[in-house]
């Protein structure tokens, strides 16, 4: 018999490190909805043509993108990010700006596996549509680095950059195309091809032999607009006002097409400096329009969940280890009454497991300890006559018989107060 296994870069998250992931989105969603954020879920695919916008010189369009013909003969593509679908359901539902979204879930490219990449990789991440406001900028990398320190990581910093307006940043381009081409000779064959393309997009390159080419190459700075510049100072003036340290990096200019203004980047002082880079976003004020909507700003960011939790691992910190039971229900009387107890537990706003197929006393009790569940709740044939419930703390080994109408209230005296679970209309 075959034995099938999960494709190349892809891999199963098994508990508890999917219960981390949770737990980081929790902290992720708690932190970007108390600033108005709202969550949204865009499909996991899309016309090929919404992400065609992210540029054809960069990597993701020309050699990563999962796409295909449908039974339809539509031309589509799974999502390699999730901004370009934002937008495109900006431009399709018209919600009335300022639209403050948040995202989590996974994005598809067909890139070289490793530590951290894969093929299949989750993000979360906001996007802000409908306001062009410097202040704006600072929220939202401000909110970005306060998910960083919440979660308990130390050794994260931002550099930040503007890519001026698109005039700007036509210029900027015009004069990196006449610099790399007088520097042809000591460029790699890659980046050769990627400047005919794009020359910003060779500024991208981590090629021992682009190294010193890069290095001489003219900065972005120089060709800034008033506004831009002028944009630019308000929101490094912002961080400072919020004393958030960051790095400015002229050579900062993110691996797709769309940025206008406002880049950065999350940086982890504890990855290889090759895979390093946990989190990024900027503006991205025309992507909109070029989707079939109304001239709209936007500005937003995308956290990778494996590179974050890599980092937390280095500097060991957010762990998560199996959920905490507060009761385990043990019933050697046939199974009725452990159904209806855990299920009553639940009910109250309990965490409750049982053990199942009729086991001895013994076996279910190697259960309860393996669960780590605090106390068991013990129904034998005694208790079942009686309407009564033995409850042992499986810490001390203590144990009580009580009626019970009263093992609600006892639980709470013991475990603490709870919230019964309530069925939303």
């Amino acid at each position: 018999m075959s034995s099938f296994q999960t494709s190349p870069g892809t891999r199963d998250i098994l508990p508890p490190h999917a219960g981390r992931w949770r737990a980081l989105v929790q902290v992720f969603a708690d932190g970007v909805e108390s600033a108005g954020y709202q969550n949204i879920i865009p499909p996991m695919f899309e016309d090929l043509g919404v992400f065609q916008r992210l540029g054809d010189a960069t990597d993701v369009v020309t050699k990563e993108m999962y796409d295909f013909m449908d039974k339809g003969g539509r031309h589509i593509a799974l999502r390699p990010e999730h901004t370009a679908s934002v937008c495109r359901a900006f431009a399709q539902h018209r919600p009335t700006p300022p639209w403050k979204v948040w995202y989590s879930g996974p994005n598809f490219r067909y890139e070289r596996p490793q530590a951290g990449r894969y093929r299949q990789f989750d993000q979360v991440g906001i996007e802000v549509l409908g306001v062009d406001d410097s202040q704006l900028d600072v929220e939202v990398i401000a909110l970005g680095w306060d998910f960083y320190k919440a979660i308990g990581l130390s050794k994260v910093s931002l550099i930040v950059n503007s890519l001026g307006d698109a005039g700007d940043r036509g210029k900027y381009i015009e004069a990196l195309g006449a610099y790399f081409k007088t520097h042809s000779e000591t460029l790699s064959e890659q980046a050769l091809a990627t400047l005919e393309r794009n020359p910003l997009r060779v500024l991208d390159s981590k090629r021992p032999q682009d190294a010193a080419a890069i290095a001489g190459a003219p900065t972005i700075g120089a060709f800034l607009s008033t506004d831009a510049a002028a944009h630019f100072a308000a929101v490094c003036a912002g961080l400072d006002s919020l004393n958030i340290p960051y790095v400015v990096n002229e050579r900062l200019v993110r691996g797709l097409d769309y940025y206008q203004r406002t880049t950065f980047e999350f940086v982890s002082g504890s990855l290889d400096s090759a895979q390093n880079a946990v989190g990024g976003g900027g503006r991205y004020d025309g992507l909109v329009e070029d989707l079939g909507g109304p001239a709209t700003p936007g500005i937003g960011f995308a956290l990778g969940v494996d590179r974050t939790l890599l980092a937390c691992d280095a500097e060991e910190c957010f762990s998560y280890g199996f959920p905490v039971l507060d009761v385990f229900v043990i019933d050697t009387t046939g199974g009725s009454h452990a159904m209806s107890i855990t299920h009553q537990l639940r009910q109250s706003g309990f965490t409750a497991d049982r053990a199942f197929e009729a086991r001895s006393m013994k076996s279910q009790m190697k259960s309860a300890d393996r669960s780590g569940a605090k106390v068991a709740v013990i129904i034998g044939d005694t208790e079942a006559e009686e309407s009564t419930c033995t409850v042992r703390n499986l810490s001390t080994s203590e144990q009580t018989t009580i009626p019970s109408t009263e093992l609600q209230s006892y639980l709470e005296s013991v475990l603490g107060p709870r919230q019964p679970r309530r069925h939303t209309p």
